[in-house]
This record gives structure tokens, C-alpha cells and sequence, in this order.
């Protein structure tokens, strides 16, 4: 065996230039352990098996010379390689391809636009007219203070109603953040507060969701959608919680002003065209996958028929109208283009996708992909992790195992994609473009005043250089990466990866002081009963406070009215009415509301049961289209 510190043997020095024919030198040959120091000369300090595992590192990651591409041998060729060759016997010539791949687009659009068409009609309903559109999270009353003092600004409160018309798969439209009701906290579930009861028909809080509440009293189907009719019925008292139709309402204990119920007598005929319209886009995207052997050809009809798809049938953003819509997904897709090409041409898809005959294969790993990917609001929503961003996986529930379980997962594809990598010779250049990213994220998590939010599109920008590989998994991949992005940008467009921390946090509570409230006083008497709050002067910057009473504003009063009108509240009730009265306190800051106390309760027996600590946030969410509606 060879001994470490032998003299290198000269048959496997370098030949570039001999030196003995130049040298006096008869010296024996230095040891092999003197010239390894040497080459060390500036890092001494390093140890030696430390320099020796980072050359091999160094030579592994260099890769096998030469390179090993991989390219994909198709199982069963005859089969795969079918339609292809029906294509070179029946239709040789190339303009007569170009006219039937014309012809198939129009054939796909004429499809498309007719079944999208069915869906924009609803039979009109006799005495109301034609259902008009609201989205998932529409409401009659916003939380906290919005609908202002006593509600006034979501009145009517009774005697008005409208046709409406909901689309698909509004049970899965839920709270992202706690929204208060009487002591309760609700998260992570639809806002449904009420429902029927066993001599009684289904009664809703008026900040219920509309379309949810619809689902829940068997108006409407979550899978298809549909239209009804809905009327505000004014004051209501003791909402039941129950669980129909897959939803499980919230119950309310107290007297809400504003309520609203469904017509059950009525006719109506709606439906959500997006399984037929999946049909379609699937017939035709699986058709072009098998028989086209361009990769520029097939990587671009398929986006732009799964962009469209997503923005037209399978998810799309907010609208009121579907000129509305149509304007929306064409102000999306022009940037989201420019998108596309820069995958397909620098970030590895025609790499994935030249030269590959597995037809089928590429139908069901990278088509196959692109749809769960696409189709993520679906295919993913089992996944307890609404938004990537600190404050969510902290809250939610089950969301930081599955962060973790994620984060494994990718790391083993991550670990499996880099030996792919090192044996194509390619693992140094792409290392190198994975520490500019790393670097780019570190450098945008310091940026003052700013912060970091992943989005779906940027998760696939990030991750899809490394599917730059023509292999069965790296078409996978990149498949799901390509419908990510499709549908983050269809459905929520091009949102800023910086945003401020006030962006971000929507309506999270913003951990703000809360008012300190002395011990209410309570007089109890036969026809009237009161309650008695005072507190101490706002500190700066906040100038007034604002009440709640059952989620209700009903008194805010500012520093410069004076004593009566700022430091103290009084409110009343019926010592008949059975039931709790809940209070919420908050400093306000000009028209603006900070967070909320949690609920004091004043309780049937006249006792008072102090407020828990910490903030309960009452404002509407803008993601979540808690839109006002006024009749």
C-alpha cells in the first residue's frame, strides 16, 4: 500500500513543460504531505482533512467529464410515439398542420367561450329580477366600528332584499385572523353566525357571509353555486349554532341590530360552469400535449389556456360583471407572458421539454403537474397553511407540522435534484444562482420598514431553475411550479414581495394599548337595569374611545368634547331580556379604531365578568372581500 508521504510517482505530473531539462537540481523529490502544505501556503491555519474534504467536494461538484445529460427513453415507444407518427403519415406537410393547429385553437375558444357563456345566464326570479353577482365574503355589516355609531352606515336594517347569485366553492372562504363574536373568537372557518332552529327558518347575523349562509340553509350547493333571494328582517335575538350542509354556524347568545333570511318559496336557476368548463380545458390541453412535439408550441398553448382557465372558471379574482373579469385576466396576462417566455427560455423548461418523443409521459407527469399546480385552490387546500408568513403558521393550527413535513419534503428533492445536477456538470453554475437568490431574500429581510412575503408565484420563480433537467421527477416539478405561478398570478395578480409590516397585517391585531377600564358600576331595577363605565384619559397619541356593546358601536367620544363626552358611558337594559350584553373598548385616533379589548360580559344575573387580557381585533378583511352591501 502506498504510503502517504511517498514522492509523487512523475507519471502523473503534468507533462506542460518540462522543468528537468532546466534544473541542476538533483535533490530527491519533495514528500507528497510538504507539497500538499505548500499549495496551502495562505490557509495554514486550515487542517489538513479539512483541505482535503473541500478538494473532493470541489471535484464532485465539478461532475464526471465528460458531462452526463439525461434525457428520457420512453416506456413503450410504439405506443407513446403514436401520435406522432400518425402525424407524419396523415399530415406530412407544414402549412397543412399550421392550419389545423388554427383550427383547433378556434375550436378550443368557440368551446370555451359557449359553456362560459351558459354560465353567465340565471332564470329570473318573479318579483325580483335577474340574480346579480356577489362574491363569497359580500356582507350587509363590516366589523368593529365601520358601519359607524349605532350601525348607521349599513342601514336599512329590515324591509329590504335582492337577488343574488354566488359562485362555487364559497365554503372554503373562512376568517384568516380573529374576528370577534360576543366573547368568542372565530378563525380559520366561514363566517356564519345563526341558522335555523327547530321551530323557526334559518335567521343570519347581518355580518354573516351572504353565500355561506346560503350554503348552510340549503339555499344554494357548494360545488355548482346558484341563486335565491335574501331580506334584511331587522333585530334578532339568540342565534344558534349548527352544522349543515358542511358548514358549522356560529352561535350568538345576544341582540344583534341587523339580520337577514332566504327565501325559500322562490325559483331560481344558476350554475358555476367551472367542471364543465375543466372538462373542456382538460379534452383539449391533454389533445395538444400528445400530439405536438414542439416544446415552444406546447409550453405556450398551455399556459395560455390554463391561465385563462383559472382566471374565467376555476378560480377567479372578484367581480361584479364578466366584461369586468375578462378586462381584469387581460391586464394580468400580458405581464405573466412576459413571465412565460422568461421560463421557457432561461429558467429551464425548454431544456425539460426539447426533445422529448414519451408523449404520453409528458402528458401525465409535466401536464398532469401543471394541473395540480393550477388547480392549487383545489388540490392544496387540505393543507393547514393559508398564508406563508410568520403570523399565520404561529396561529394556525396544525400549520407548523406541516411546515415541517414541507420543508422535509423539498429538502429530499433538493438533495435528489443536486446529484442530477453534479452528474450533468451543471451543480457549481447552479449553485451559484441558488446563493444570488439566498442572498436577495437575506438582503430583503433587513431592509428597513419593509418585509418579506413569499407569494405563490415567487415560491415558483425561486424553485424553478431546478427543475432544469429533462427527468420523469424534474417534469413533475416543474409542472406543479408552472400552475403555481399561473394560478398566483391569475388570482391575486402581481402582489409586491415587499410590503409594509401594515400591508401585511391586515387585519391582525395590531398589539396597540388597550383602554383600562374601571369596575363598572350596575344599578339593578324593576323596569330599567344600568351599567357604568369610566376610564382614564387617553395617553398620546390616541384622542378619543370607542365602544362596543354586543359588536355594536355605541358610543365613541373624543378628548375635546369634554368630561361627559370622553371618561365616561353609560349604557341600559331590560331587566325582562334573558340574556348577556358583551363590551369592547378601544382608543380610537381620529376616525381610526385601535384594537379592541377583549369581552367583558355583563350576565343575565346582573353580575359582571371582567374582560380577558389582551386584544381582540374587530376589523374586516379586505383578502377575504368583506364587501358591504347596501339595499
Amino acid at each position: 500500500m502506498e504510503h502517504p508521504d511517498d514522492p509523487i510517482d512523475e507519471s502523473t505530473q503534468t507533462n506542460l513543460l518540462l522543468m528537468d531539462g532546466f534544473s541542476d537540481d538533483s535533490s530527491p523529490p519533495t514528500p507528497r504531505f510538504l507539497q500538499d502544505q505548500s499549495s496551502y501556503k495562505y490557509v495554514k491555519w486550515v487542517p489538513v482533512p479539512v483541505r482535503r474534504f473541500c478538494r473532493f467536494a470541489v471535484r464532485w461538484a465539478q461532475g464526471p467529464d465528460p458531462p452526463q445529460p439525461y434525457t428520457i427513453t420512453p416506456f413503450l415507444p410504439i405506443i407513446q410515439e403514436l401520435p406522432i407518427r400518425w402525424l407524419d403519415r396523415y399530415i406530412p406537410k407544414r402549412r397543412h398542420r399550421i392550419a389545423l393547429l388554427i383550427l383547433y385553437y378556434f375550436y378550443w375558444l368557440l368551446t370555451f367561450a359557449l359553456v362560459l357563456r351558459e354560465s353567465t345566464f340565471a332564470t329570473e326570479i318573479e318579483g325580483w329580477g335577474a340574480p346579480g353577482n356577489i362574491g363569497c365574503g359580500n356582507t350587509y355589516w363590516v366589523p368593529g366600528n365601520r358601519c359607524g355609531l349605532n350601525g348607521n352606515e349599513c342601514r336599512p336594517f329590515n324591509g329590504s332584499g335582492f337577488a343574488f347569485r354566488c359562485p362555487a366553492n364559497c365554503a372554503s372562504v373562512m376568517v384568516l385572523n380573529p374576528r370577534a363574536v360576543g366573547a368568542q373568537e372565530i378563525i380559520y372557518k366561514p363566517f356564519v353566525i345563526g341558522g335555523p332552529s327547530q321551530d323557526s327558518p334559518p335567521i343570519y347575523r347581518g355580518d354573516s357571509f351572504i353565500c355561506g349562509a346560503a350554503i348552510h340553509a340549503g339555499i344554494i350547493d357548494n360545488a355548482k353555486g346558484g341563486c335565491g333571494v335574501v331580506t334584511l328582517v331587522g333585530e334578532h335575538s339568540n342565534y344558534p349554532s349548527t352544522k349543515r350542509h358542511g358548514i358549522e354556524s356560529v352561535g350568538f347568545d345576544a341582540t344583534f341590530p341587523s339580520s337577514f333570511s332566504f327565501h325559500t318559496a322562490t325559483s331560481c336557476e344558476a350554475k358555476d360552469a367551472r367542471w364543465s368548463l375543466l372538462f373542456v380545458s382538460l379534452t383539449y390541453t391533454i389533445l395538444l400535449s400528445l400530439f405536438t412535439t414542439s416544446p415552444a408550441l406546447f409550453f405556450f398553448s398551455i399556459f395560455t389556456g390554463l391561465f385563462t382557465h383559472v382566471g374565467l372558471a376555476s378560480d377567479p379574482p372578484g367581480h361584479s360583471s364578466m366584461a369586468g373579469l375578462i378586462s381584469n385576466i387581460l391586464g394580468k396576462f400580458l405581464p405573466a407572458a412576459f413571465c412565460a417566455f422568461v421560463m421557457y427560455q432561461y429558467m429551464g423548461v425548454r431544456r425539460a421539454l426539447a426533445g422529448l418523443t414519451a408523449q404520453v409521459e409528458k402528458t401525465i407527469f409535466w401536464l398532469g403537474g401543471c394541473w395540480v399546480g393550477a388547480l392549487s385552490n383545489y388540490t392544496f387546500e387540505w393543507i393547514p397553511i393559508q398564508r406563508l408568513n410568520a403570523h399565520d403558521i404561529k396561529q394556525q393550527p396544525g400549520a407548523k407540522l406541516a411546515l415541517a413535513l414541507i420543508v422535509i419534503f423539498l429538502a429530499l428533492i433538493v438533495i435528489k435534484q443536486v446529484f442530477f445536477f453534479q452528474r450533468e456538470g451543471r451543480l457549481v453554475c447552479y449553485l451559484g444562482i441558488y446563493g444570488i437568490f439566498i442572498s436577495a431574500i437575506l438582503l430583503s429581510l433587513i431592509i428597513p420598514g419593509l418585509s418579506l412575503r413569499i407569494h405563490h408565484y415567487i415560491l415558483a420563480l425561486l424553485l424553478l431553475p431546478g427543475t432544469s433537467m429533462q427527468t420523469r421527477p424534474a417534469l413533475v416539478y416543474q409542472g406543479i411550479l408552472v400552475g403555481l405561478f399561473i394560478n398566483g398570478i391569475a388570482r391575486w395578480g402581481f402582489d409586491s414581495v415587499l410590503q409594509t409590516p401594515a400591508a401585511l397585517q391586515g387585519d391582525a391585531p395590531n398589539y396597540s394599548a388597550l383602554p383600562r377600564i374601571s369596575q363598572p358600576k350596575i344599578q339593578l331595577g324593576e323596569d330599567v337595569s344600568r351599567i357604568s363605565f369610566s376610564w382614564l384619559s387617553p395617553p398620546e397619541p390616541f384622542d378619543g374611545i370607542s365602544v362596543l356593546v354586543n359588536d355594536v358601536e355605541r358610543f365613541r367620544g373624543y378628548t375635546d368634547e369634554g368630561f361627559a363626552g370622553d371618561k365616561r358611558f353609560v349604557w341600559r337594559r331590560d331587566p325582562k331580556k334573558d340574556e348577556p350584553e358583551y363590551f369592547r373598548f378601544a382608543y380610537m385616533q381620529g376616525s381610526q379604531s385601535w384594537d379592541y379589548t377583549r369581552a367583558g360580559i355583563w350576565e343575565r344575573n346582573g353580575s359582571w365578568t371582567e374582560m380577558s387580557p389582551g386584544p381582540s381585533k374587530m376589523k374586516s378583511r379586505g383578502l377575504n372581500e368583506a364587501v358591504l352591501l347596501t339595499a
